[in-house]
């Protein structure tokens, strides 16, 4: 059984990562170069009704990462239509590849200036570095919930109550009757 207070490679876990941070460098010491985590936790940042539960397969390619993970878990969601609440599970099943390469070195000036190529919207790390899974798991879950959310496919939206008619006459506040009166002899 895993040790709660352990990352997966065995070093302590802290509470902005409950799964912990897998270095590339002890990665690539273990024979397969490839990682397994079992996952039955809440992630810090994700409100869900349950815990979090799947596995994290992490196998170390020589210049990339092939992340594969499926999970689940229960989240409140509100209703685009109606906002009224109700539990919709989210089920994982990705794969992702990570570059391992050294970022570039970009001042803060270049990014006003910057023009994104196709290549700036891939993920990388460090190959000295390490994946944080919480943060790769927390954003895998995000992306997996619907853009549209909707508490059932035939849901009406909000019901909206139908008013009286409004009479001819508009209703005059009483703390303009005076005037109104005023205005009624004026027209005669």
């Amino acid at each position: 059984m895993k040790d709660p207070s352990k990352s997966p490679l065995g070093k302590p876990v802290t509470d902005e990562s409950p799964l912990g941070h897998v270095p590339m460098s002890q990665l690539l010491q273990i024979p397969e170069k490839q990682l397994t985590v079992e996952v039955k936790d809440y992630l810090p940042d994700l409100e869900t009704l349950t815990p979090v539960q799947g596995a994290i397969k992490i196998h170390h390619k020589g210049t990339f990462l092939e992340v594969v993970a499926q999970a689940k878990a229960i989240v409140t969601l509100v209703c685009d239509r109606c906002l009224a609440q109700y539990n919709h599970r989210v089920e994982l099943d990705t794969t992702e590849i990570i570059w391992l390469e050294e970022p570039e070195d970009l001042n803060k000036a270049d990014w006003t200036e910057r023009e994104l190529e196709s290549e700036d919207l891939i993920e990388r790390i460090s190959p000295t570095g390490s994946l944080d899974l919480t943060q790769w798991l927390y954003e895998q879950l995000c992306l997996a919930i619907p853009p549209q959310k909707l508490c059932d496919n035939s849901c009406d939206g909000i019901a909206v109550k139908e008013e009286p008619a409004a009479s001819s006459e508009p209703e005059i506040d009483h703390r303009w009757a005076a005037l109104a009166k005023l205005k009624q002899q004026m027209s005669s």
